[in-house]
């Protein structure tokens, strides 16, 4: 007998809290003495979350960020790199294996992703917020891709892939080969945050885009995120040819027909992800 599959309101993580309000999932890494670490149980608690989303109907976005005024301070030195050390070639590619999967599972869950960063964003904390789909930051947020810092390259858990299209060639491989921060204004100038606001502000705007996105059409921002990922690696006819099909997709929907609807009795149209 296979057993059910929990949804997001059932999941009880031990390493990350969860709490759903308002059809959105706020994850928060709490171990903010360290300035939330990530370890092996964390990763592979992450990856569960956003895999179980996939087929989660009733959450329609997440907020992931960190407690104590920290986003995430990457592996953690002592439960993560020092264990490595001691692992043959194929224990150390479970591990590489398991934080890029975390990273392929945020991208394929259909929900958009807001990280909210304060603070320290550093080595796979920079990845989690690079994974998301959004990015609100603080004037004290500090991201560093410092892989190189460890003696270890900057292609890590997708990299060398996502950031150049996020700020470009250029200025992802400065952060890449440097491993230096990129300030709050400059993640701004260079399209990695989409918004900057005070510290106090932080939760309360991301949780505001949030929901704005969870009153949106579900399934058409579902296929936004998908096309968004997918066309990557497509040309420009392979994209519009992708396109079509997905919007006509979408214009088969109920939440179309009930904006339509609603823009004739000039009423805001309640979308209900079918």
């Amino acid at each position: 007998m296979t057993g059910r599959t929990l949804s997001l309101h059932e999941r009880t993580p031990r390493h990350v809290t969860l709490k759903v309000e308002n059809q959105v999932a706020f994850i928060t890494l709490t171990r903010p003495e360290r300035k939330n670490p990530l370890t092996f149980e964390s990763y592979a608690e992450l990856h569960d979350l956003f895999l179980c989303a996939c087929d989660d109907k009733t959450v329609k976005a997440f907020v992931l960020s960190g407690d104590g005024g920290n986003f995430c301070s990457g592996g953690d030195v002592y439960e993560i790199i020092g264990p490595l050390l001691t692992k043959d070639v194929g224990g150390v590619l479970d591990f590489t294996q398991l934080t890029g999967g975390l990273v392929k599972a945020m991208r394929a869950c259909p929900q958009p992703i807001i990280s909210a960063i304060d603070g320290v964003c550093a080595g796979a904390g920079a990845i989690l917020a690079m994974a998301s789909d959004l990015r609100v930051g603080t004037s004290l947020a500090k991201v560093a891709f410092l892989f190189n810092r460890v003696g270890l390259a900057g292609c890590d858990m997708g990299a060398c892939a996502m950031l150049p299209r996020i700020i470009g060639l250029g200025r992802a491989s400065e952060l890449l080969f440097l491993g230096r921060s990129m300030n709050a204004d400059e993640a701004l100038d260079w399209g990695f945050f989409n918004r900057v606001v005070p510290s106090e502000a932080l939760m309360s705007v991301a949780t505001q885009m949030a929901e704005e996105i969870a009153r949106g059409p579900s399934f058409a921002h579902a296929m936004t995120k998908k096309m968004l990922t997918v066309e990557w690696s497509m040309a420009l006819d392979a994209a519009i040819d992708s396109e079509a099909i997905a919007q006509a997709l979408c214009m088969r929907t109920e939440d179309f027909k009930r904006a339509f609807e609603a823009f004739a009795a000039r009423k805001t149209p309640k979308f209900q992800g079918n």
